[in-house]
């Protein structure tokens, strides 16, 4: 009878497996990463202005009032990202504490009977959580594989990888994460909260999103990518925010690490969309400690309180800090190349066998990682109990399910615990906790932490990468919290001091590594402070991250650096090589023949080189009555193919529709030419045209951009480089070098003043001009009558 209903089970089991899907002929053949290491999956953005003539229509239209409800939108938006966020970080961070109790709890109920039932039960407990985050990743949101923050930060730096900002991606990075981390995989949910930040900002920013019908008309303000990157950047902050507890880290970690561009006005509203995270999570924790989250108690949001640690610190344990500070960066360093030698052989060969083997991988790194923090605890022999003072918090052993020290793991006796698994035995916050507490010294052998250490190290490096949603900021600070304690322990028994704390150096530990690995300095030294609640430690803090990323960088570049790299991101660092300043503009651009548009070209011309080349931007060249060319602008593919959807601006004539520049309506508006977020747009393949159409022609110039960026041939590449990072551009025109000059415009012609008796604006030179020639006037009239005063007026204006 068993063994029918064992058979039965197999063979459904097989169904069901065999009904799943396949990913070999999917629109993704890589979870996460593009196809080519060229980039071919990603595509630059338009961050620059296009000034046509419906951009400048739609801005003559505009008043102040239109102008002071768009600065309040975004104030709004901001709002909303705020809170958006800070949920998102409330729910993930409930349900990864809820099942973590659940499956603590149960564990330890079973174990006390039977060891093998409660080591099946774990096994099978991790591998459903792991398994429905896989599932989902594979099968619904590709794009929410990883941490999110390379392809985030190529999109803040002017590359769009498709499907990056999708709501499926939303949905996926949420209950993903979830999976991954609440199945006790070596990750963190850190990362995945930017990104989750990042999807919130831009399907505000987009109205919602238009294929699950969740979209507003009322929210549908902002169409350029310029001002999606605002709300994106904000994004950022407030998923930082939300995952540290760290508002300040998050403005800083938008500006040091994602973010190419920054301006002041984006400066307030970041700080503004994070203050409103803060509230929003101090909020949720509050109505939590009322009993009505389940499990979650002081985890889940990261704080790890030591401001009761270690009160002052020596000169002799500068020395040993600054070698934390070397490990951290060898083994930062040993981390990013790792992973990438991994993720590169997972990209190329694992991973195009399909969804299946996404899976299985997957299940089988969840089972190794069960078995590891299962089976290790019981090589090691269980600890009496510390005497503990009475107004203690900390209990030992501590209550079976709950978080804390002292976890007591199949121990004989009821004052005793097992040092590894009370690290094993924990969600990631609450292990960090523990290793970060003071007045617990002593409470792990050398021998425990360097099993832990060398285990978690390895099953860090090949969990990233797979198929989940991961994160690597929680597996960082584990990881450099551990040998940090570990140096810790040795400078205590060496120096025999009491006012040493290991948990102190567990923290410099962890800024360590994450310095060495993704070489942060500002923003990871805020954020270390914000979630310890220690300013004292700062001068430790920037010690050891200096000394970590000097010694990182000598090896390879940061973890986001190199997983951009490999997903074929094109990202522009803050300094050009140094090659580039033997380069000019011209050896830049090569041997290749520009494409280019005359003014007025005809449909079929249009069609045929946009069929025949994958260029985004285009030259259009006019010719002068002397017959000389000029370049009057530049055109963009995707504005072509609005052109050639819409059909009204086709004309018979091959002539110009107005020679003169004026008098001919626009019947595009500007929000017309905007591409969907994180999509494709238009393709020439959806775009029908009969054979009379073919033989029609577009008179381009009120659509081009007339003003587009121009360098001189004989420019160096670095300064180039430097002009497309810091402006944002996607394209430069490469032109001779100009015959003549028209003016020349230094500071104060950009100085503007407004007119308080005139609604017109002037510039402030012209009024300095008017001023001086006023007194040249008066020196003049001067000069006959009062030759003593004419020589001070001249000496007065020659002054001024």
């Amino acid at each position: 009878m068993l063994s029918n209903h064992l058979q039965n089970g197999i063979e459904t089991a097989r169904l069901v497996w065999s009904r799943l899907p396949n990913s070999d002929d999917e629109a993704l053949d890589e979870v996460g990463l593009s196809k080519k290491s060229d980039g071919s999956r990603s595509e630059s953005l338009d961050y620059e202005v296009i000034e046509n003539n419906a951009y400048r229509e739609e801005q003559a239209q505009r008043g102040k009032l239109m102008v002071g409800y768009y600065v309040g939108v975004k104030w709004f938006f901001a709002l909303l990202i705020g809170i958006g966020t800070g949920l998102a970080a409330v729910f993930i961070n409930i349900s990864v504490e809820n099942f973590a109790g659940w499956k603590f709890q149960l564990t330890f109920s079973i174990i006390q009977k039977s060891y093998v039932a409660g080591f099946l039960v774990y096994i099978l407990f991790n591998l459903l959580l792991v398994f429905s985050s896989v599932y989902i990743v594979t099968q619904f949101a590709p794009a929410a594989a990883g941490s999110g923050i390379p392809e985030i930060k190529g999109y803040l730096n002017g590359v769009d990888t498709h499907g990056i900002l999708l709501f499926r991606t939303l949905i996926g990075k949420i209950f993903g994460s979830i999976g991954s981390v609440g199945g006790g995989l070596a990750l963190g949910k850190e990362g995945p909260l930017v990104h989750t930040g990042a999807c919130i900002a831009s399907l505000l920013g987009q109205g919602g999103s238009t294929k699950y019908h969740l979209s507003s008309r009322w929210l549908q303000v902002f169409k350029t990518d310029r001002d999606r990157r605002d709300l994106v950047t904000c994004g950022c902050a407030a998923g930082v925010a939300a995952a540290f507890r760290a508002p300040v880290g998050g403005v800083l970690f938008a500006l040091e690490e994602v973010t190419s561009w920054w301006r002041s006005q984006l400066m307030w509203r970041v700080f503004f969309t994070s203050a409103v995270v803060a509230v929003v999570v101090r909020t949720a924790m509050g109505w939590c400690k009322s009993g009505k989250c389940g499990h979650f108690g002081s985890g889940g949001f990261i704080i790890w309180d030591i401001s009761d640690g270690q009160e002052d610190y020596s000169f002799e344990e500068l020395l040993p800090m600054a070698i934390i500070g070397v490990i951290g960066g060898l083994l930062g360093a040993l981390f990013n190349q790792l992973t990438l030698y991994i993720t590169y052989w997972r990209r190329n060969y694992l991973h195009k066998k399909g969804s299946r083997v996404k899976m299985i991988e997957v299940c089988l790194v969840s089972l190794i990682t069960s078995v590891i923090s299962f089976g290790l605890p019981l090589l090691r022999k269980c600890s009496p109990c510390p005497e503990v003072e009475l107004n203690s918090s900390i209990e030992c052993p501590r209550p079976p399910g709950m978080y804390g020290n002292y976890v007591n793991f199949y121990c004989g006796k009821d004052k005793e615990y097992n040092d590894l698994a009370t690290i094993f035995f924990n969600t990631q916050d609450d292990a960090i906790r523990n290793l970060f507490s003071a007045k617990t010294i002593h409470e792990y052998s050398a021998q425990s932490l360097l099993t832990f250490l060398v285990m978690f190290y390895s099953l860090a490096v090949v969990t990233f990468g797979t198929a989940v949603p991961a994160g690597q900021f929680v597996p960082g600070i584990m990881i450099g919290s551990t040998y940090g304690r570990l140096v810790g322990m040795f400078v205590v028994n060496f120096y025999k001091k009491l006012n040493i704390e290991e948990g102190t150096y567990a923290l410099l530990g962890a800024a360590s590594f994450l310095g060495g690995s993704m070489r942060m300095t500002v923003s990871l030294c805020v954020i270390m402070v914000e979630i310890t609640n220690n300013l004292k430690l700062l001068p430790l803090i920037m010690l050891v991250l200096l000394i970590s990323k000097a010694v990182g960088d000598a090896f390879n570049e940061g973890l986001y650096e190199e997983q951009a790299r490999l997903r074929g991101i094109p990202l522009l660092e803050s300094r050009p090589k140094y090659q580039m300043r033997k380069m000019t503009a011209k050896e830049a651009c090569g041997n290749k023949k520009v494409v280019y548009f005359p003014r007025v070209v005809k449909v079929a011309d249009v069609v045929s080189i946009l069929q025949s080349n994958e260029h985004n931007g285009f030259p259009v060249i006019d010719h002068t009555r002397n017959g000389e060319s000029l370049v009057i602008g530049l055109m963009l593919r995707s504005h072509l193919l609005v052109l050639l959807q819409s059909k009204v601006d086709f004309q018979h004539s091959p002539l110009p529709s107005d020679p003169r520049g004026g008098g001919k309506p626009i019947r595009h508006n500007f929000t017309e030419f905007a591409k969907p977020v994180s999509s494709k747009g238009i393709s020439i393949d959806d775009i029908h045209l009969s054979s009379d159409d073919l033989e029609m022609y577009i008179d381009l110039a009120p659509f081009l951009n007339p003003s587009p960026y121009v360098v001189p041939e004989d420019m160096s590449l670095s300064k180039v480089y430097n002009l497309f990072r810091q402006l944002g551009l996607r394209h430069i025109l490469v032109v001779p070098r100009a015959s003549r000059v028209i003016g020349l415009i230094t500071r104060k012609d950009l100085l503007i003043e407004d007119n308080e008796n005139s609604e017109t604006v002037e510039l402030q030179s012209t009024s300095v001009r008017a001023q001086r020639q006023d007194r040249k006037a008066s020196v003049r009239e001067a000069d006959a009558e009062h030759p003593l005063l004419n020589g001070l007026l001249v000496k007065e204006y020659s002054s001024s």
